[in-house]
């Protein structure tokens, strides 16, 4: 078992950040044009990144699998970005962004980096309004503010529903600016497929053309990931159905520890599924919880049209569980909420899979226009895909998957435990513990790109500069590409009758019902099985048309559904290993008698970082221990 350094800084909790950005070495403005930074991804983590290390003086070589970096899935963000500013002067502040952010994780997440994220997150809006980012205002011109999920305050900054994509112009806009001026390399369509390792550092990837097929090698003295979540592991999710695992995947198959695989996070506001056939899910922006209400008939089975159903024979489930919270508890307890109703009869729908989400009372007490201004674009959208109008009869919502808090295990500096490897954003697992609170993701993103990757990677690189461009004749760049090249020709080859797509939404099967929003043993131990049988038969059976050297979606969709189905068998372990139930992660042996997550704080307070030891073995587990030292954890209420 390897012991975790993670280069915590020592001090008093709010000095931590200040005192370690006064002590960090720095790299002199001469000596940083001798050193090439390559960023994979280019969401608001990679595009913020990207920008900031150009503008500091690197060299920079950023990649993205789409046509632009305008296409990346930050765009599809809605509700807000979350920060300590306290326009609303009801309380906010950096150490309750900090404490609501523990406790909405359910104490699994590090206090350093928690705080840190909360100390520079007044910082990210005001680099957004300097970038032209137009946040919704009060009328007298302030920036305005709403709640999310699991807090009393309102600290979300938001642009109606159309927030990532703001804020994702905002960061692109200054990516633009670098790669105009010469700073920043950008190779759009080009797709990692593996982290070159020279003396145990990372020093480079190769890369694939997806329009030509052409095999590159880049060298750099270090790589950042900024590739997002795994969600579609699940198959159906609210994620791009582009986004993967395959970069992350590739850099814990060179010696990049994963950690917290299980704790995935199920939106509770989303468009609940319609057909056998549906490839994505639709989110519905947590925000429609601060003016909607959720609720259910009281009788099972009912079939009347919810408009015909009187509001006493309604029940508002949030509101009567948790009156303290009611519609804004956290996502992972309005989702299981949404499960038992469900499970219990009380569904709504064709499917029985749904819930009732209403703005009746908004509407009466505000009026339709302002219900319009406020969630517009989100009501027409809605409308666009179910053909219902939500200003007449209430949206029908159920959980689906939409963000995994785990990821890459990193220090305090964002490194993973390969030297010179970085991972930002929902790359990496730092920040949320076992479940992410809404408008976080975005905070997340951009404090890493923005305000600490900058800082910290100097620790690494003041160490680099003597260190030349290598070579990409090197012979660990031969081999690494020697390895993608077989791979691929393997699955050109093989003579199997599958679809890749078959695979996936068969992965996505196993997934959701035993390592979903409810696991036990039995469906877990299950899953092991299915998803061994589910591999070999994958190697054996899939057919993948066409040649490498053109344009192959099938191809590409190949490697990165081969990732997910190892990534699975990590998610399985690991939530076979932590026997608890802690946000996201449900264990069904673990609850309390009102059915709530039931932690284990003696046995169960450690981040998980799983340790590849090649093909066909057992990872194995280390355990980084959670140290609370200003938060005591406690069973988590929002009643």
């Amino acid at each position: 078992m390897n012991i975790l350094d993670n280069k915590i800084p020592q001090g008093d909790l709010e000095a931590k950040w200040t005192k370690y950005k006064s002590s960090i070495p720095l790299v002199s403005p001469a000596n940083k044009r001798r050193l090439d930074v390559i960023i994979i991804g280019t969401g608001l983590a990679g595009a913020s990144a990207a920008s900031s290390l150009a503008e500091m003086g690197y060299n920079v070589k950023a990649f993205c699998f789409q046509d632009s970096p305008r296409r990346a899935h930050s765009i599809a963000a809605q509700g807000g970005i979350n920060a300590a500013k306290n326009y609303q002067n009801d309380g906010d502040s950096i150490y309750r962004l900090f404490y609501d952010t523990i406790k909405g994780g359910d104490y699994r997440s590090r206090e350093a980096n928690v705080y840190r994220l909360a100390e520079v997150s007044a910082n990210i809006i005001d680099q957004c309004v300097a970038q032209g980012v137009p946040f919704a205002r009060e009328y007298g011109g302030t920036l305005d503010n709403r709640s999310f999920g699991g807090v009393q305050v309102s600290r979300t900054f938001y642009a109606r529903g159309q927030t990532g994509q703001q804020l994702l112009l905002g960061a692109y806009s200054a990516l633009s600016r670098q790669i105009s001026k010469g700073n920043v390399q950008m190779f759009n369509r080009h797709e990692m497929l593996d982290v070159v390792t020279i003396d145990g550092k990372a020093r480079g990837i190769i890369a694939r053309d997806l329009l030509t097929g052409e095999y590159q090698r880049h060298f750099g003295h270090a790589v950042v990931l900024a590739t997002g979540g795994y969600g579609n592991v699940f198959y159906l999710s609210t994620n791009a159905m582009g986004s993967n695992v395959t970069a992350a995947w590739k850099a814990y198959k060179k010696g990049a520890m994963f950690s917290n695989p299980c704790f995935t996070q199920i939106h509770p506001t989303c468009i609940p599924v319609s057909g056998d056939y549906q490839s994505k899910l639709t989110l519905m922006s947590e925000s429609l919880r601060n003016d909607g209400r959720i609720w259910v008939p009281k009788k099972a089975g009912d079939e009347r049209l919810p408009e015909n159903i009187p509001e006493e024979e309604r029940d508002y489930y949030l509101e009567r569980r948790y009156p303290s919270f009611g519609n804004l508890v956290p996502r992972d307890v309005a989702s299981r909420a949404a499960k038992e109703r469900c499970d219990e009869g009380y569904g709504v729908g064709a499917t029985k899979l749904a819930v009732y989400l209403d703005f009746k009372q908004a509407i009466l007490e505000f009026g339709e226009d302002v219900v319009r201004a406020r969630y517009g674009n989100l009501f027409a959208m809605y409308e666009k895909i179910t053909g219902d109008n939500p200003y007449k009869t209430p949206m029908r919502i159920y959980p689906a998957v939409h963000y995994t808090m785990g990821g890459l295990w990193v220090d305090y500096n964002l490194m993973t435990t390969v030297p010179g490897l970085y991972a930002i954003g929902e790359c990496n697992f730092s920040d949320h513990g076992a479940n992410r609170l809404g408008a976080s993701a975005l905070m997340q993103g951009l404090a890493d790109g923005y305000f600490i990757l900058p800082y910290t990677i100097g620790d690494y690189l003041s160490n680099d500069i003597r260190t030349d461009a290598i070579s990409t004749d090197h012979e660990e760049f031969e081999k690494s590409e020697a390895e993608v090249r077989k791979r691929n020709t393997q699955f050109l080859e093989n003579s199997g009758t599958r679809s890749v797509e078959s695979f996936h939404r068969d992965l996505g099967q196993i997934i959701w019902n035993q390592c979903g929003m409810a696991r036990n043993k039995k469906g877990l131990t299950d899953a092991i099985d299915d998803l061994n049988s589910l591999k070999e038969e994958f190697w054996k059976n899939v057919r993948v048309p066409g040649k490498d050297n053109i344009l192959n979606p099938e191809l590409a969709k190949a490697g990165r559904v081969s990732d997910l189905i190892e990534l699975g068998q990590l998610m399985v372990r690991d939530a076979l290993e932590r026997n608890e139930s802690c946000g996201g992660h449900f264990r069904e042996e673990f609850q309390t008698k009102e059915g709530e997550a039931q932690r284990d704080d003696e046995n169960c307070a450690f981040v998980s970082a799983w340790e590849f030891k090649g093909e066909n073995k057992n990872p194995v587990l280390n355990k980084e221990e959670l140290k609370f030292e200003t938060v005591h954890p406690t069973q988590r209420s929002y009643k």
